[in-house]
């Protein structure tokens, strides 16, 4: 198993009055996985995802990655955890707006402490799976939308993690953009690279291999499916 979730509960609390957002989610997703969160506007799938990425902390409840309860890391033990196990692709590409491609790209490279020389090659090797290998050194403002998701999957890919987790990844994409880069998700998925996206939309859930329905703060379904795309 490589992770799951038993009985996670998250509850905010602005103004002193208790919000439950998450209400006894149990979950579990095997390496090689390929998996749509599934809800609408304000159903807790982004606070879902953010547990799952280790960018936020349940209320209480057991999270288990590769066996290994997570729950009472530390924040250090947390970021190493997301550095080197998860990455990260975001509706908006986060990409800094200044560096070049291969730069962004060679960012967490810095973080894992990866020396210089080997930087470079690493990121390349990354951008050419995303069929971006002519396009290393242009900056976000000169790339399109849909290369410009390429430029923040391959980011995601440089480390080599264990899960992608993809929010809205077509969120900000015209429809053929977003078609090709589902169909990369797919492609990485074809080689072993477990994916969890979440969407608000069934033509993209529709890509996953298995769909979790979450709905005010709870998994209603949990369907598999073979996928023909």
């Amino acid at each position: 198993m490589l992770l799951e979730m038993k009985h996670i509960y998250k509850d905010y609390n602005p103004d002193k009055i208790v919000v439950p957002v998450l209400k006894d989610i149990n979950i579990s997703i095997d390496e090689g996985e390929y998996v749509a969160i599934m809800g609408p506007s304000g159903s807790g799938k982004t606070t879902l995802m953010n547990i799952i990425g280790c960018l936020d902390r349940p209320t209480k409840g057991e999270y288990f990655l590769e066996e290994e309860s997570i729950v009472n890391y530390s924040e250090n033990e947390l970021a190493d955890l997301r550095l080197k196990t998860l990455g990260f692709v975001f509706q908006s590409f986060n990409l800094l707006p200044k560096q070049t491609a291969l730069e962004n790209v060679s960012l967490p490279l810095s973080y894992a402490g990866i020396p210089v020389k080997n930087r470079k090659k690493i990121a390349f090797q990354a951008l050419a799976r995303v069929g971006l290998q002519d396009r290393v050194h242009f900056r976000p403002s000169e790339l399109s939308g849909g290369q410009q998701q390429r430029v923040a999957i391959a980011r995601a890919l440089v480390n080599n993690p264990k899960i992608i987790l993809a929010d809205e990844p077509t969120g900000a994409l015209d429809s053929h953009s977003g078609i090709q880069v589902m169909e990369l998700f797919q492609q990485l998925n074809d080689d072993g690279v477990t994916v969890i996206m979440i969407t608000h939309d069934a033509n993209i859930a529709g890509y996953a291999k298995r769909v979790l329905h979450i709905f005010d703060g709870r998994i209603t379904d949990d369907n598999s499916q073979k996928g023909d795309r």
